[in-house]
């Protein structure tokens, strides 16, 4: 059950604005890379009964982390998410990706953090105080609402995805490589929201020579950013 201990240890060396860090999508084959960023007020004995049902996004179900949510955007200092976009995974990888995104969700936040806490990984380059907690989602409260943040809005771009590319199931697997997924793949294709440099997808695409599922060109109505970097969009927007 998360706590506030680890924001408190901060509070008492004057770091009041503590930032939560998590993010989801690490494992998916399909799908951006989305970062939470998390800044609860102080904790207090009603804040705590508030956040009694908070903990790590992945031990909840749907409608729990919806619940939490919504109560976590009403309590918070400020939250804002990163979005890290396929093309972009594919072309900095999974670490590089990963700061990045939680720079993006840093740098969302209507009040500066003076200190973060982080699921696990550090932030290199960060001149704010940290501290990276192995399974963090589960140990600090900051982080759990984190992750609640960067699952709930992951989950709503999976199921845009879902409805351009029903095939292969984005509102169910979120772009993990479950066995209906990759039956999808088989039998459909690669399409552009997966994760090329993933190696399942990388030797599916060697072995199709080119079949793709026939919409290949990127959905309407959907944000460039869950498939492109921004440089890729500005540059075509200047064409």
């Amino acid at each position: 059950m998360p706590t506030f201990r680890a924001e408190i240890k901060f509070r008492k060396q004057a770091l009041r604005l503590v930032a939560g860090l998590d993010e989801v999508g690490r494992g998916a084959w399909a799908g951006p890379l989305v970062a939470g960023a998390v800044i609860l007020p102080e904790p207090t004995r009603t804040m705590r009964r508030c956040l009694a049902d908070v903990d790590d996004s992945k031990q909840l179900s749907a409608e729990q982390r919806e619940g939490c949510a919504a109560l976590i955007r009403a309590l918070a200092v400020t939250h804002a998410i990163g979005i890290v976009s396929v093309r972009e995974l594919d072309v900095w990888g999974m670490t590089r990706a990963t700061h990045e995104a939680m720079r993006r969700a840093i740098n969302a936040l209507s009040v500066a953090p003076q200190a973060l806490l982080l699921d696990a990984f550090p932030l290199p380059l960060s001149p704010l105080p940290q501290r990276a907690i192995i399974r963090g989602d589960s140990y600090s409260f900051s982080i759990a609402a984190a992750s609640i943040i960067a699952k709930t809005e992951r989950d709503q771009m999976m199921r845009e995805l879902s409805a351009h590319y029903p095939q292969y199931g984005f509102d169910s697997n979120k772009g993990y490589g479950t066995e209906a997924h990759q039956r999808a793949l088989q039998a459909f294709g690669v399409t552009p929201v997966h994760r090329q440099s993933w190696a399942p997808i990388r030797q599916l695409v060697a072995c199709s020579q080119g079949h793709e599922v026939e919409s290949t060109n990127q959905p309407t109505n959907v944000p460039s950013s869950y498939y492109y970097d921004q440089a890729s969009v500005n540059q075509a927007a200047a064409r």
